[in-house]
């Protein structure tokens, strides 16, 4: 459940800090990518070394590297986490959370985190049932934080009450239902999505083909986004080096457009929704040669047939219940070119975006797209990373259906 996930671990000054190696590790083993935020206090406890190497990751403290004047942005980081996790979280962290006292990166960044916020305090008994912890405390679960309630047992101090910060494995089995339970209430609990990406290879002969430059990034952010609102994920994939593990999508290869178009075909009936993300070849070769063709002085000429269109097979197929979803890609005359797709096809919806936006289309990792409805409404999005895309793209699936 947690594999493929992205964490930001904030450790803050307190002995218990040494539990963060052993949540680094568990995390790690179980998939997850983590970025480990340090305050300086915490380096008395921990050093980053160790916490570098346990998350395969550098460790960041300070606004900006003091050796080349890099930014660290606490922006980027928290829209890049699927969870924020301050373990352990001292008293002092507490306040500046519920307070806003932003005077350093663990606290800026959990400020501009747009992820779920996990806090596992760790702390001395009267710390911990002091009034001003208890107000700070409150105050953080009001603005929707997941506590991970301290155990009891003797303390650093040589007392023996409640304070002491919850051990690794009980913090990620906590996380891990989170997730579970995220998905199965999610907004499309349910429903059975199938989604294409990548490209299609036409071949001509066994070493040579006409494809395109789709890297597949797209459509398998989006079945990862649907996943994790709790659809069951039919992911038809063309040729790609894109790996994805998610209880949630079950993953068909398909190599050309013919393979995809009767993959597609013959599951769309069972299926609410169905996005069509893929690259797929619009014209395949008339033949193709059993042997690898040779060089000779003669020039090559090449016979090529339009492919079946998949969108609109579906779109013919299409019941009143169903949404179909695709997508365009254009140089020019760009909405209408995509207007006309969604008519042609009897799309709901169709997602475009051009050639001529730089950092959008194939081989990035950023996209800009523009959603056009069939009842005409247009939801233009600025350039972002192809992750949030796909989440804007699920975000307006959801609404669209309700």
């Amino acid at each position: 459940m947690l594999k493929g996930k992205r964490f930001i671990l904030g450790i803050t000054g307190s002995i218990a800090a040494y539990k963060a190696a052993s949540l680094v590790r568990l995390l790690v083993k179980e998939g997850a990518e983590v970025q480990v935020l340090m305050t300086g206090l915490a380096k008395q406890f921990i050093t980053p070394l160790t916490m570098a190497t346990l998350s395969k990751r550098p460790i960041l403290v300070e606004f900006f590297n003091p050796e080349n004047g890099d930014w660290n942005s606490h922006v980027d980081m928290g829209l890049w986490a699927d969870a924020m996790i301050v373990a352990p979280a001292t008293a002092n962290t507490m306040g500046k959370m519920a307070n806003g006292i932003a005077d350093n990166l663990l606290i800026t960044t959990y400020l501009s985190a747009r992820c779920p916020v996990f806090v596992a305090p760790a702390m001395d008994l009267d710390m911990y049932n002091h009034p001003s912890t208890i107000r700070n405390m409150q105050v953080l679960k009001s603005y929707g934080n997941h506590f991970i309630e301290p155990a009891s047992g003797e303390l650093a101090s040589g007392l023996i009450g409640k304070g002491r910060m919850e051990e690794p494995e009980v913090i990620v089995e906590q996380l891990k239902t989170f997730f579970e339970d995220k998905r199965s209430s999610g907004t499309l609990a349910g429903k059975k999505v199938m989604v294409t990406a990548g490209p299609t290879y036409e071949k001509l002969d066994p070493v040579r083909f006409i494809g395109n430059y789709s890297s597949g990034k797209m459509g398998y952010a989006i079945a990862e986004k649907l996943a994790d609102k709790g659809a069951e994920v039919l992911l038809v994939s063309g040729p790609t080096v894109l790996n994805v593990d998610h209880p949630g999508i079950t993953r068909i290869n398909v190599e050309s457009a013919s393979e995809m178009y009767d993959t597609c075909k013959e599951r769309f009936e069972e299926m609410d929704i169905a996005i069509m993300a893929a690259a797929v070849a619009d014209y395949t070769p008339a033949s193709r040669s059993a042997e690898k063709m040779k060089r000779t002085e003669d020039d090559l000429k090449l016979e090529l047939i339009p492919t079946r269109d998949i969108a609109a097979s579906l779109g013919k197929m299409k019941k009143t219940n169903q949404v179909l979803v695709g997508f365009a890609l254009e140089s020019e005359n760009e909405r209408t070119n995509a207007e006309k797709k969604l008519k042609k096809k009897n799309l709901d919806f169709i997602v475009l975006n051009s050639l001529k936006d730089e950092g959008a289309g194939f081989l990035t990792d950023t996209n800009k797209v523009t959603i056009v409805s069939k009842d005409n409404k247009v939801n233009e999005y600025s350039l972002k990373s192809k992750t949030e895309v796909a989440e804007d793209i699920v975000g307006y699936l959801a609404e669209y259906m309700k």
